[in-house]
């Protein structure tokens, strides 16, 4: 029930040792995992060897700044840019060529689409260029397409940042944002890509955003680890039963007010299924035993949700080069067709936001 960081470029013995020792459900991969097609297909073959072969095996691959594949190849356009251009034909092509590459790279779960409305396009937020509309209909037509085209390859695709991660002004990876809204408030805007979604998405993302209408009686619980927005909005309001998954936990939203593990037990007592660990791996260990201690039921509810996602997992395809040069190639084409050729060759026009477009 936890999903681990991986260090660097391949498995060190130590590496294996602690995931031996704590037996993740899986990994999530980011740019320092990443150097070449083979090195990386190495990478998912030795996780799956050691941890067997239904083990999730996560990436970020967005499009646009949030590109963990970068490092050999081309970006797809980002969200915000295929919105813009407002060609539904293009958006598909992204997730067709998104999960060509993820699958035969041995990544079988794509941490998007964002579902999260673009309330602040300027704000400091971590969510620049990332969000598929400025309104509700925006986001379930774009990102619903998006999603819809990677999981025809097999990528199982994961809605994010429940329940309503755009309407935060701050960036959880540096702090806990505070949003005054109700659930009627965000049931007549926000929630409405996750409901129409719904039978589309193999995973929710939970944001660490602090809802203090939800939560009035506990200052600065994050939504995250809270039994109100997790089991009573998601799970019994909304009926959602698929794999709920934490963001991040090493997050300064969490880490200035919670401990890790007291953080990662929190996160399965309020309704969810898989707590992430994505950088400080030594805390892993404790992060488990905290995990253990909750309830029985949480427990077996949790381990059952995760195997039927298990079932669902595709097998890679044969590794070949060839084809990945030809997917690169469909980057490109779909770069040139969405920015023209100056924009396609343009550097980005404006310096990371956040630490999401570095990790």
């Amino acid at each position: 029930m936890l999903i681990l960081g991986v260090p660097d470029l391949e498995l060190t013995a130590e590496d294996a040792a602690l995931y031996r020792e704590v037996n993740p459900g899986g990994f999530i991969l980011f740019t320092r995992n990443i150097a070449t097609p083979e090195q990386t297909r190495k990478l998912t073959d030795d996780l799956r060897d050691l941890c067997g072969p239904d083990v999730l095996i996560c990436i970020d691959n967005e499009g646009g700044r949030v590109w963990r594949t970068s490092p050999f190849g081309h970006s797809p356009p980002s969200a915000a840019q295929l919105r813009a251009k407002g060609d539904s034909l293009l958006i598909s092509q992204a997730g067709w060529i998104t999960g060509r590459q993820l699958r035969m790279l041995g990544i079988n779960l794509n941490l998007a689409p964002v579902l999260d409305i673009d309330h602040h396009p300027d704000a400091g937020n971590a969510l620049r260029g990332r969000c598929w509309g400025h309104t509700d209909q925006e986001v379930i037509n774009n990102a619903g397409t998006f999603n819809r085209f990677q999981r025809k390859q097999g990528i199982l695709g994961c809605g994010k940042h429940f329940p309503a991660g755009g309407r935060a002004t701050l960036d959880p990876h540096r702090d806990l944002p505070r949003v005054d809204l109700s659930v009627d408030e965000m049931m007549r805007s926000d929630i409405l890509p996750y409901t129409a979604l719904m039978p589309e998405l193999d995973a929710i993302l939970l944001s660490h955003i602090y809802f203090p209408l939800l939560d009035p009686d506990q200052e600065n619980l994050p939504s995250s680890l809270s039994t109100n927005v997790v089991t009573r909005f998601l799970r019994n309001q909304i009926g959602y039963e698929g794999l709920v998954m934490t963001d991040d936990l090493d997050m300064g939203a969490i880490g200035k007010h919670f401990g890790t593990p007291q953080a990662a037990r929190m996160a399965i007592e309020a309704g969810g299924d898989i707590a992430l660990l994505c950088h400080e791996l030594a805390a892993a260990p404790a992060a488990l035993a905290e995990i253990e201690s909750a309830s029985s039921t949480k427990l077996n509810d949790s381990l059952d949700r995760l195997e039927k996602t298990r079932k669902r997992l595709a097998r890679p395809t044969k590794f070949s080069p060839e084809k990945l040069d030809e997917i690169n190639e469909d980057i490109w084409k779909l770069r040139v067709a969405t920015l023209g050729e100056h924009g396609a060759s343009a550097p980005p026009d404006a310096p990371n936001q956040s630490p999401v477009e570095d990790y």
